[in-house]
């Protein structure tokens, strides 16, 4: 384990031999529409992960659906966790997404302390196009940006990047077509709150790409693109996250993991027009699991 990140050309995880690592994957389970542990228990699976939930929220559906049901997790948690305690789970990697309550961040921190050589990668589902998804309080979103300052790797997007760092959004939301600049400016200032590297994500300027700017501690810093096509998908930040950590517990660089998640997401998103309802259903990536599991190749 590498816990240390020295730059975007250095594995942030190493590999051994025919050993399985285990993730502590800290997320919610959405019952339709493709999304949180729904995609990340199958695609670090792929990548021979052995993937260990800890669920912080059961939804009907993701929450475009009108009339979704929710359940909060939040109370059963300790004891969940104790009992992992109790048996001797052990991780290589804590991955954490969408959070339902302010409490659940203190649970991560316990998951940290059981686990404290594992690599923490959190991605701050909380908001996209300037707009905070209707779960997520005031006090949530502050709770979310002080779990992202003790970060291994961070993947926020620029509205998550802009309430981490206590910058306007909504109405005063610059939007997504910055310049490079100001991408860095962005990075630059994550990686002073605490975090170690961080992969800003989905930056588009009517040019016909999306762009992932990624930096680290040492002051390394990349731009990575894609395609940008024509239309959104639900479930596509949460895919790219956990193909990103799938790369990653393979032993790949993370500028390597990066441009892996990048290409992934573009033919999944491609996969998925293919489909009846695409749109609502979400990011369709199962045909391209192999992929995936070339990882280990």
């Amino acid at each position: 384990m590498e816990n240390e990140i020295n730059g975007i050309a250095m594995p942030l995880y190493q590999r051994k031999g025919a050993y399985i690592p285990r993730v502590a994957a800290v997320h919610d389970l959405c019952g339709y529409g493709k999304c949180s542990l729904g995609i990340a228990i199958p695609v670090l699976s792929a990548a021979g992960c052995d993937v260990c939930p800890v669920p912080t929220g059961v939804f009907s559906s993701h929450t475009a659906f009108p009339g979704w049901y929710m359940h909060d997790t939040t109370d059963i948690l300790p004891d969940y966790l104790a009992a992992w305690q109790k048996i001797g789970v052990e991780a290589d990697a804590v991955y954490s997404g969408f959070l339902g309550a302010p409490e659940q961040v203190d649970r991560i921190r316990d998951i940290y302390a059981m686990f404290p050589e594992a690599l923490r990668v959190v991605d701050p589902v909380m908001a996209d196009h300037g707009k905070v998804y209707p779960t997520y309080t005031p006090e949530l979103c502050d709770a979310m940006a002080e779990l992202a300052e003790g970060a291994d790797v961070l993947t926020p997007n620029l509205t998550e990047a802009a309430i981490i760092l206590g910058e306007p959004i909504g109405d005063a939301w610059a939007g997504e077509n910055i310049d490079d600049t100001e991408a860095h400016r962005l990075v630059d200032a994550l990686i002073e709150k605490g975090t170690k590297a961080v992969v800003l994500k989905g930056i588009q300027r009517g040019d016909g790409l999306i762009r992932n700017f990624v930096g680290t501690r040492d002051g390394a810093f990349l731009e990575v693109h894609n395609e940008l096509l024509p239309y959104m998908l639900h479930g596509t930040g949460d895919l790219y996250c956990s193909c990103l950590l799938a790369a990653i517990m393979a032993g790949r660089t993370l500028e390597e993991a990066v441009r892996f998640a990048g290409d992934l997401v573009h033919d999944a998103m491609t996969v998925s027009s293919q489909q009846p309802h695409f749109q609502e259903r979400g990011v369709s990536f199962e045909p391209l699991l192999g992929k995936v599991a070339a990882l280990l190749d």
